[in-house]
């Protein structure tokens, strides 16, 4: 069984343990849950504890590393331009779609005040002390980098790297090389240490969802079903746009992009990985649609290691899913800056299960919503993680086939 589905199973068994504990409190079902609740916490905080040095350290690494050759240069700057351009596209008909879609959810008012208690309502309680719209802008660019990670204050802290990382193609080879090295082997490590987490998943997943069962009961059930449909549903219209922008902006024939895509996409599905589907993307890219070789072997390969249109929508929907299930308003300016955070870490989203919801532990606090709550939505995340690498892949091989279309003729023939 793979480690996606144990932690769907253990998201189930957790469910119906917390429920079946809460009936019968005085028959042991107390004891177990004072032993689930705090094994659940301890895994969450052990996630949480690798999360900040891996982001910084691989946001720095790859935006350091980027080639600096002219032509390369130019030809990806397009390409990541369009990148940009499908994810704010994403994260935009998302923010559209998904509060009519979430304000269905059977959400009442007693499910709420049952799950503010103890650390969800010191939580509310530091979300109630937010700063306003102007501060948090001011707040973006952090006057203590070191303070900022130990507040776990994570927007800062991807400006920061960001801008390093963006400060150390300027300076020369030898030196740049040696810092890509060390944060290239910090995020190294860090992933391995993500890994050994992840690998008790079914464990921390279990603990968390009986101790949110025993809080809110049956209802439980229905809101992680419902926001599962309302993720999917939000997926595969997305989905469907790419097909739009890939015949409208790309001239290709919906056939012809349909024939091309569909391996990839198959292999993505199945294998729950959308770098696995890039022999499939790359053939069907120059066989069907007959890119020209700069595209299948640079700009295919550049979106498939660094391009997750999957992330804003995650964030869109997740963030103000769990908002409204622990009662806390969530503004749209506090939402739209979320997502662009959301936007600039996902070229660095590591090839883990559920990365992008992973990434986006250290911003909860800030929400005031618990850190448990995040263990809930990643084993809920097995089964939209399904149609995740289907959107994925679409929009790599859409976005690759826009700049083919683009791209000027003797910028090709430099690259080719």
């Amino acid at each position: 069984m793979s480690l996606t589905a144990k932690m769907l199973v253990a998201l189930v068994l957790g469910l119906i343990a917390g429920i079946v504990a809460t009936m019968w409190r005085d028959l042991g079902g107390g004891a177990f849950l004072s032993i689930a609740e705090p094994v659940g916490n301890l895994w969450v905080n052990a996630l949480r504890m690798t999360l900040i040095p891996l982001v910084v350290s691989l946001l720095i690494s790859v935006i350091a590393s980027v080639p600096d050759a002219r032509s390369t240069g130019r030809l990806g700057l397009r390409a990541f331009l369009i990148f940009v351009v499908f994810l704010c596209v994403a994260g935009a008909v998302s923010v559209l779609v998904a509060p009519p879609l979430l304000a269905l959810l059977p959400i009442t008012e007693a499910t709420t005040a049952a799950l503010q208690t103890g650390d969800a309502a010191a939580a509310a309680a530091n979300a109630a002390r937010m700063p306003t719209f102007a501060q948090t802008l001011i707040d973006i660019v952090p006057s203590n980098p070191i303070r900022a990670a130990a507040d776990g204050a994570m927007l800062p802290l991807v400006v920061f790297a960001v801008l390093l990382g963006a400060a150390a193609t300027r300076i020369p080879l030898e030196g740049r090389t040696a810092l890509v090295d060390a944060f290239r082997a910090l995020a190294d490590a860090m992933l391995v240490l993500v890994g050994w987490v992840i690998a008790i998943a079914p464990i921390g997943v279990f603990a968390l969802a009986a101790g949110l069962a025993s809080k809110i009961g049956l209802a439980a059930v229905g809101v992680v079903a419902s926001y599962i449909v309302i993720l999917i549903a939000v997926i595969v219209f997305v989905t469907i746009l790419l097909y739009i922008a890939a015949v409208v902006a790309g001239r290709v024939p919906l056939a012809r992009f349909a024939r091309a895509v569909a391996p990839g996409q198959a292999v993505a599905f199945s294998a729950r990985s959308s770098l696995a589907a890039l022999p499939a993307l790359v053939e069907g890219a120059r066989t069907v649609l007959g890119l020209p070789p700069v595209i299948t072997s640079f700009v295919l390969p550049l979106a498939v290691s660094t391009f997750r249109l999957s992330t804003p929508i995650m964030w869109a929907i997740t963030l103000p899913f769990l908002s409204r299930l622990y009662g806390i308003e969530l503004g749209y300016p506090q939402l739209i800056a979320l997502i662009c955070a959301g936007i600039m870490l996902s070229f660095s989203v590591p090839g883990l299960p559920s990365a992008s919801l992973f990434l986006m532990a250290p911003f909860l606090s800030g929400l005031g919503i618990p850190a448990e709550a995040l263990g809930i939505v990643i084993a809920a995340d097995a089964i939209p993680d399904l149609f995740k690498g289907v959107l994925n892949v679409t929009g790599h091989l859409a976005a690759s086939t826009i700049v083919a279309r683009y791209v000027p003729p003797e910028l090709l023939a430099e690259t080719a």
